[in-house]
């Protein structure tokens, strides 16, 4: 009697267990095939390098053709929606360095207008290089051709960048009996305590071609000649 009950639950329970064994197989099946979702880069770091000129400034200020300029931000993207755009900014250091050509930078003689940074004919030195350090936030209007794996694709951003001085200051080398010295000078006297400028981005993956216009000058206004620089370089982003 209890062998015919057991064999009777038996042939109850089967088909159910067969089922349950093929919904167990086509969720693992329908499991297998879903796209694996991943977190897309947002460029979160960025270095540039790059070419620094003087594009505009009186033609008795000499430079030579080996001023940089050095990047580094760290930054966030914020998607618009479930579109190719996205808005991002942060916050970074921007390191820019001038050689002058034969020439110097006095910061305590008295000109027509007062107190101003003046440029003077000089020999003395090897080398003589005036360095600007801003505290720099960059404001970025993105767009990437792959939004699933930004280190991939197609990608460009126009901004602003807003910069408060941090540091400046003059170096020079120069040779006394055959030993070389160097000549460091710091001030923020006559310098812009800040720095606007307009930028540009465009490349593919990690690397992007950038450029960068200033809209303010590199002196304050009657404290120095007008000098606008202008930067272009190469910015390597990611993660």
């Amino acid at each position: 009697m209890i062998r015919r009950i057991a064999v009777l639950l038996i042939l109850a329970l089967s088909p159910t267990s067969l089922l349950l064994a093929q919904k167990d197989t086509s969720a693992s099946h329908y499991n297998a095939h879903l796209p694996t979702i991943t977190k897309p880069s947002r460029d979160f770091f960025m270095l540039e390098l790059g070419y620094n000129k003087w594009i505009t400034k009186p033609d008795s200020i000499k430079t030579k053709p080996v001023g940089y300029v050095l990047k580094a931000y760290v930054c966030y993207d914020f998607p618009i929606k479930k579109s190719k755009l996205s808005f991002a900014t942060g916050i970074g250091i921007d390191a820019s360095v001038v050689y002058l050509d034969k020439q110097v930078i006095s910061f305590n003689d008295t000109g027509v207008l007062g107190n101003s940074a003046r440029f003077l004919n000089s020999s003395t030195y090897k080398r003589y290089k005036f360095t600007t350090l801003y505290l720099q936030a960059p404001f970025e209007l993105r767009y990437y051709g792959n939004t699933q794996n930004r280190n991939n694709g197609f990608k460009a951003a126009l901004g602003v960048e807003v910069g408060t001085l941090l540091g400046a200051h003059t170096k020079g080398l120069r040779s006394v009996g055959g030993t070389n010295i160097k000549d460091k000078e710091n001030t923020k006297r006559y310098v812009s305590p800040w720095n606007f400028a307009a930028t540009a981005r465009v490349g593919y993956g990690n690397f992007t071609v950038f450029g960068s216009y200033n809209i303010t000058n590199v002196f304050k206004d009657l404290n120095g000649p007008v000098i606008t620089p202008m930067t272009l370089g190469l910015c390597i982003s990611g993660l």
